[in-house]
Formats: structure tokens, sequence, C-alpha cells
């Protein structure tokens, strides 16, 4: 090899060396997670007058806008579909995004069945019904149209419906603060954090006995199952169920403390709103900086710490929380 060819291959090699650390260093800036906000703070500074905080709806349509700005504006923008180096090399925070995609789908399908109407013969308010279906565009999307122009879209149909719920001449967009309609919402969340809390305790692998049918001495299922099953979370899903599970958790927090402004009555009257508090406090928890640079997967009382059987028990004793709360808001 000739001295010219030589020089060549150690600047191709110097090349190629500097362009991965520049994709390692950008990797690590795109992968840092929004921090947690004060919604009443936020809600205050983008009120144009203050009547508007005690317009119903105000408060939580508006931390679904900031939920949603969020996603689609933090470090590196919108992940999940990149196709291009290092965002299509990345797992962890696409997982971290479609946790709060979950999380704010199910707020926006509560909001159009529940919240924005009285009755089961009411009708359904047209921009939160245009605002789910692009809401539930497919995560993965690039092009025609592309993901994060869709979640625009219906973040845009939200500022709309807030902009007619502060319009008392128009009177067409309504949020009603119901305790059934915040029972119905909070079922929704109870079923997705049950199913987070199953899906991260499996990280050790565990016998299960099933319980499909329990309860039910005429119900069938479709297809037969075992009496008794093994569950186990591949060891190459860990940390997408993790910071899926943390997304999820990072998302609810600030919907439950738009919940805390907008049915303060509501809570008081069914003297619940400690118990709201204490929910809040358990998802604060699972936002905790994780020091380690991967997720461990130790034993449940191994050596090795378990990341995933930690954010395991706040998401399940957040949840329990929750069961009690949508108790107490069935009662009269």
């Amino acid at each position: 090899m000739s001295i010219k060819q030589s020089l060549n291959a150690k600047w191709i090699g110097a090349a190629v060396g500097l362009l991965l650390i520049v994709f390692c260093l950008v990797g690590w800036y795109w992968s840092m997670t929004p921090n947690t906000f004060s919604v009443k703070k936020r809600v205050t500074a983008q009120a144009d007058q203050a009547a508007h905080l005690d317009v119903p709806g105000y408060t939580m349509t508006t931390s679904m806008i900031m939920v949603g700005e969020a996603l689609l504006n933090k470090p590196g923008g919108y992940l999940s579909n990149d196709m291009l180096p290092p965002g299509v090399l990345m797992d962890n925070m696409p997982s971290w995004e479609f946790g709060v995609l979950e999380m704010t789908r199910d707020l926006a399908l509560a909001m159009r069945k529940d919240f924005s109407r009285s009755q089961s013969q009411s009708i359904e308010n047209p921009h939160i019904a245009k605002a789910v279906p692009q809401l539930n565009m497919d995560n993965q999307a690039w092009m025609f149209p592309a993901a994060e122009s869709s979640y625009q879209k219906g973040i845009d149909l939200l500022y709309k419906y807030r902009a007619e719920l502060v319009d008392s001449a128009d009177g067409q967009s309504q949020f009603f603060t119901r305790a059934d309609n915040l029972r119905e919402w909070l079922k929704l969340v109870e079923k997705r954090l049950g199913s987070y809390s199953q899906r991260l305790s499996a990280s050790v692998g565990s016998s299960r006995i099933n319980t499909d049918l329990a309860g039910q001495r005429k119900a069938r299922q479709t297809s037969p199952e075992r009496q008794e099953k093994h569950v186990r979370t591949s060891w190459w899903k860990l940390d997408n169920v993790f910071y899926e599970s943390r997304g999820a958790s990072w998302a609810l927090l600030h919907y439950l403390r738009a919940v805390e402004i907008e049915f303060a009555d509501v809570l008081e009257d069914k003297n619940a709103l400690v118990s709201l508090r204490q929910i809040i406090r358990e998802l604060e928890a699972t936002q905790q900086t994780v020091w380690s640079p991967m997720i461990l997967n130790g034993d449940g009382f191994g050596m090795l710490a378990n990341h995933s059987l930690v954010m395991a028990n706040y998401i399940s004793r957040a949840n329990a929380a929750l069961i009690e709360l949508n108790e107490l808001m069935n009662q009269g």
C-alpha cells in the first residue's frame, strides 16, 4: 500500500470514528426525557385571562396539549419513525414516546365518549371526534402522512376545542366535571397500569394461575389455555417495557395533576382528594433518575438490582390506590 493510500485510509478511519462519536453524543442528548412540570403554573401562564382558569375543561385540555407538544418538541423531536441514524438505532426513547401516546389516546377517547358529553344521548364534540383518529395514527408511520404531522393536527383540534370552551357565547363545546365521567376514564387507566405492572413483573419470570374466567361459572373464552403458565418478558424487551411504562407514568402524572385542579369540588365532595394525591406521589417516584447506564434485570432477591420490579412496585401501588379512588367516585 502506498503512502498516499495509507493516509487516505487513516483519514477515512478518523472520519468514521468521529462520526460514530457524534452519533453517540447526539443519541445521548436525544435520550433525555422531558422533566415533569407543574400543570397549574403552565396552565396559568397559557391562560389569556384569569377567568379562563375557572372554565371547566380548560385545565384538562391544556394538559393534553402540553404533553402532546412535549412529545413532539423534546430534544430530537419525535423519534419513533426516524429512518436515519442515530434515531433509527434508538429504542428506549421510542418506547417512552409510545407510553406517552397510549395514555394520551386513552384520555382523548374518554374526552370523546364522556368528558365532553353529559349523557349517552348527547352529541359528541366534532373537534374531539376528529382529534381521536389523528392521535391514533401508527406511531411508526414516517410519510403520507408522517406520525408527527398527524399528532400535530390532533393538538391543533384540541386548541380549537379549548377556544370554544372559553367562548361562553358559542355553547357548542362542553366539558362536564361529573364523577361518573371521571370514573369511566379511571377504568381505562386501571387496565393500562395493570398491564404495565404484569409486563414489568415478568422480567424475572413466574408461574401464574389462569384467572381469566374467575368468578364467572358460565363464561367461555375463544381458545382454551393451561390452568398454570410460565410468563417471562424477553431479555431483549426489558428496557422497552421499562421505558414504555415510564413514559405512560410521566403522561398520567400530569393528567392526574390536571384532574386535581379540574375535579377539585367533586373530589372534596367524595372525600377523595387525599387518595388522588397519593397516586400522584407514587407516579412521581417512577420518574426518579436512573443512574445505571442500562436497565438491570437481577433476580428478585439477588445481588443486582432489578429496575423493572422497582417500577412495577410503584405502578402497582398507584393502581391499587386508583382502584380505591374509583370506588369512592362510585359512592353517593
